[in-house]
Order: C-alpha cells, then structure tokens, then sequence
C-alpha cells in the first residue's frame, strides 16, 4: 500500500479531550474519529489492526473446533424477558419498538439468541457438545463512555457460547478457551493476568476475566507475586494485617461530636484499625447492621451476594430503627442482624457506645455481640494473601477478555433441552466466552508506545514494514524503493510505502507516530554506499543492508 493513496490524516497535537495514552495516539496516528460520545469511525489503519486481531481470534476458535455464525444486532423483547434480564439490565440497554409497536432492543450480549437457537436446533446427546462463536456488533447505553475505544457504546464482540450435556464437558469446554485466550493473548503481544471474577449479569457460578495492565484501566486487581494468586477487586479476598491488641476493660468514653473513625481515632489517639465501623443498611425493606475494621472499607458487591440489593440506612432511618444518631452505632445489644467481617471475629475493639457522644472501649467479638462472618471488605495493597499471606498488590488494569460458566440459567427458562441416552430431556449445559477486539488493540498502545508514537506487537501492526525513500525526487532512491517494495509484497511481507513528496522529517514523525514494527529507510547517503538501513521501531537500532537482502533478513 502507498501513503499517498490511503487516507491517514496524522495530527501534530493531542486532542483536548483524550486522557487515555491509547485515545491520544489513536486520534493522532489517524487510526480512529470519534462521531459522539462512544461512537468512534475506525480509519483504514484502525481497520487493518481490527482484522489482524480478528484473523488471530478466528484461527484460535477455529483450533478448538468452534464454528462462526453471525446473528442480528436487533433482538425481540419477549427472548430477553424469558430470561428475566429484559427487566434486570436498566439504562444500558437500548429499548424501541417496531412500526407493529412491538418491543425490541440492541444485543449488548447475546446470550438469549444463541441459547434460543440451541433450543430449537438441538435435539439428542448426540449433537453435543456444540460451540458457536461470532464478532459482532454490541451496543450499550454507557453512562460514562470515556477513554477512547476502552469504554464506547458501539464496539465489536467476538463472543462463543458452549453446549454441553453435563457439567464435565462445560468443564472441557471452559478450559479449551482458557488455553486459547492465553494463546490469543500471547499473539497480541501482550502483557495479561487471568483473575477470578464476579460473574455479573451473566450469572452462573465460575467466572474469570483477562486483564491486561495499563493506567488507563478501570478496573482494579489484587496479585499474589508469591503464589500466584489473582483476582478482581470485585471479588478479590484478602487478610487486612494483624494487630496487636490491647487489653482494655469495657468502658464508655466521652466523645462529643466526633462521629466517623478518623475523628474518634484522632480524638483518643488510638489507631483506626482497633476500631468497629457500623453501618446500618436496608436490605429488601429489612435492617441490617454490616460491621468492618476501622481501617477498611465494606466492599459493596461482595455484601450484595449475601442480602441482596440494600441502600444505605438514611439518618431518620438510623435513629429511627436503633435508637441512636448516626456516627454512634455500635454491634451490642442490637436486635437486628448483624454482618461481621472475619477480620473482627478476634480482638478487642472500639465502636459507637449506641448513645448520643460516646463510644464503647473494650468490645470484644462473641462476647459482646454476635453476627454472621463473612469477608465483606475491600482488598487492599499490603493485605494479606489468603491462600499464602504474603502481601498483595494492587494493579490498574483493563479487561480485555471473559469467561462464564452459565451453567442452565439460560437453557431452563429458553427451554433449551436434550434428550440423553435413556430419551430423558435435560437442560444444556452451557457457557459464554468473550473477547473485546478493539480493548486489544488500546492495550496493546497503552502497554507499547514511547515519546514519539505507538510500537505495535508484530502480529497485529497494520503493516509489517514501513518503506521510506527520503527523497522522492532523486531517482536512484525511487527505483530502489520500488523494487524493494515489489518483492516485499510477492514474498507476503505487508507493506506500507511513504511515497510523499515529503521532508524526511515529516515521514520520520510519521512513521514513529503510527508504529509499523520495521522500518526500511532508503536514502541518497546509504545508497552511495550500495546500501539501506533496516530500523527496529521499538528498540530504535539500525542495520545497513544490502537493498537485495532486505527481504531475507525481515523474514529471519
């Protein structure tokens, strides 16, 4: 491909709006324009990155014996409402109705048609296991679309849902596309974790995700770098660090007006990790008191799984329901129930004394309370691991892949049965498995770029090599050019040639902004001495060759 035939409108300044590194240097390299919020046109560039990634995806699904289908991006209601989730999903999904008035809306998944397929087709044992995979276009309605392609409203799903005749083959099923994502990842190029996840609004039991890191990430992961251990936040369990405590009678002490942790803390000079944080929520219209360690904060989801959805208490609520004002709750003598982080099973505390400026000195866990353990906090950086107790870490990172075990959440309802071997009827056994085509490729920048541009992975770079004749007007360099650029496509080496009447300035900024891993500069100097000079993008060194051993030496 010429330059001066392909459209790549580069820019010499950052958009005003773009924070991410990959949203800055997509727009400048003229690899993306954004239409609105969360809606971005994919340039040629942008598009050549999108396939290659996508010819890596196919080849991988392909190898475990998945089969490409395409199904409709507009979906009927009464498909989702089997499922329940036309009621669950809120404001992200897209919702209109037909000219007949009848209810539709945009895939933002595509669970239910899948499952509504396999209902229909699927008939014995003997056709299963199945898997069908397609890249397709998902929209939802983000309420915060943000980051460049990272968080968009429009975006390209390559997404594969098993079918299975019992849980050990969604279990074969499951680890054959852990092993492809991990090769998947591995072409890319890039640097990824596989974490235990929460499964969300997929539902089913087991669910990991891939995460690449990356500053622009906007999840959050804790890492055991001493046994491996990995997890989404969401989900991640941890050990908050021990205490030594002290052995304090039981006693009220005045605190007047000071209600939160940090201000009774300063008040009494006692750390806050030796303090009992009381939160009174409303689960189902039904009080419950959730307690963490001063030093922690409760973890939202996690609370979730056990009650439900719940709100925090309002202040005439609080004082209403326990009889005190909010900032002087304490765990005794309460009559509703009570939810304890592990943490606080052991030791002797402080908390709100459940009486107008004072706290309880000396609350000990079993004696003085009760309640159900559960980990309820928020994993930090310096927690402790809970399979080996060396500390965490915590990395920003983006999800750049997914896998659920659904399980029959969605067979039972979309009546996606089977018969066994004795004409039994069965529901399938299924999963779901996505990927994010473009998150690839803004990882990969976000992980691979320098002061000067983007250096794409080899495998998924629009070009393979960028020809650079310095000076189109000197006709020894244009008759070289060509000829290398000629072999270069009839030996199969896609490449891109910056054939402008350009400064050699101009095409050197260029060509580091867009990242095409190889460079093959042709310039007068060189050729006096019958030579061109072969450029590693990313680690800036220079080899002269021969312009007749350029093809052999990118091929080796």
């Amino acid at each position: 491909m010429r330059f001066s035939k392909m459209f790549i409108p580069t820019l010499r300044e950052d958009p005003s709006d773009a924070e991410a590194v990959s949203h800055r240097l997509m727009v400048r390299a003229g690899y993306v324009r954004q239409l609105a919020a969360g809606l971005y046109i994919f340039l040629p560039l942008g598009w050549r990155v999108l396939n290659r990634i996508n010819a890596i995806l196919r080849e991988e699904m392909d190898a475990i014996g998945a089969q490409e289908v395409s199904m409709p991006a507009l979906h009927p209601a009464e498909v989702w409402q089997q499922t329940g989730r036309w009621y669950e999903i809120k404001e992200e999904m897209f919702r209109l109705k037909d000219r007949g008035g009848r209810d539709m809306c945009l895939g933002m998944t595509h669970e239910e048609i899948m499952t509504w397929l396999a209902s229909r087709e699927i008939r014995s044992y003997r056709e299963l296991p199945q898997i069908w995979y397609q890249i397709q276009t998902k929209l939802r309605d983000e309420a915060r679309p943000k980051s460049g392609i990272l968080r968009t409203r429009e975006f390209l799903m390559k997404d594969s849902y098993s079918f299975d005749t019992d849980e050990k083959g969604l279990e074969k099923s499951y680890n054959l596309h852990e092993e492809a994502y991990h090769r998947i990842f591995q072409r890319c190029g890039l640097k990824y974790y596989q974490v235990e996840s929460d499964p969300g609004m997929m539902g089913g039991a087991t669910a990991h995700e891939f995460m690449a890191p990356a500053a622009a990430g906007e999840d959050e992961i804790a890492l055991c770098d001493s046994c491996g251990y990995a997890a989404n936040v969401e989900l991640a369990q941890s050990v908050p660090p021990p205490v030594q405590f002290e052995d304090w009678n039981l006693e009220d002490v005045h605190t007047p007006e000071k209600r939160t942790v940090e201000e009774v803390s300063e008040f009494l000079n006692v750390s806050p990790q030796y303090f009992i944080k009381s939160l009174l929520l409303i689960a189902s219209d039904k009080p419950v008191l959730a307690l963490v360690r001063g030093d922690q904060e409760l973890h939202e989801k996690k609370m979730e799984r056990i009650i439900g959805s719940f709100r925090p208490a309002l202040k005439e609520e609080v004082k209403d329901i326990l009889g005190v004002e909010a900032g002087f709750i304490g765990p005794m003598n309460q009559k509703v129930r009570i939810i304890a982080d592990s943490s606080i099973k052991e030791g002797v505390y402080i908390s709100g004394a459940n009486k107008q400026d004072y706290h309880t000195k000396g609350i000990r866990p079993g004696v003085h309370f009760n309640a159900d353990w559960h980990d309820i906090h928020v994993a930090k950086a310096g927690d402790g691991c809970p399979k080996c107790s060396a500390p965490l870490r915590i990395e920003r990172c983006i999800e750049i892949g997914n896998i659920f075990k659904l399980g029959t959440k969605y067979s039972e309802p979309l009546k996606a049965f089977y018969l066994d071997a004795n004409g039994h009827e069965k529901p399938i056994v299924m999963g779901s498995y996505g990927i994010g085509p473009a998150r690839i490729a803004a990882a990969a920048i976000e992980q691979n770029n320098d002061k000067d541009g983007i250096i794409w992975p080899k495998a998924i770079a629009p070009f393979d090599v960028e020809l650079i004749p310095l000076n189109m007007k000197d006709g020894r360099t244009v008759e070289v050019a060509e000829d290398i650029y000629k072999r270069l496509n009839e030996s199969g080496i896609d490449v891109l040639m910056d054939d402008r009447d350009e400064r050699a300035g101009v095409k050197f900024k260029d060509a580091d902004l867009i990242g095409i891993p190889k460079q093959v500069v042709i310039g007068e100097r060189n050729l006096k001495e019958g030579m061109v000079e072969i450029r590693d993008r990313r680690t800036k060194e220079a080899i002269k060759v021969k312009p007749e051993e350029v093809v052999n030496r990118l091929k080796s």
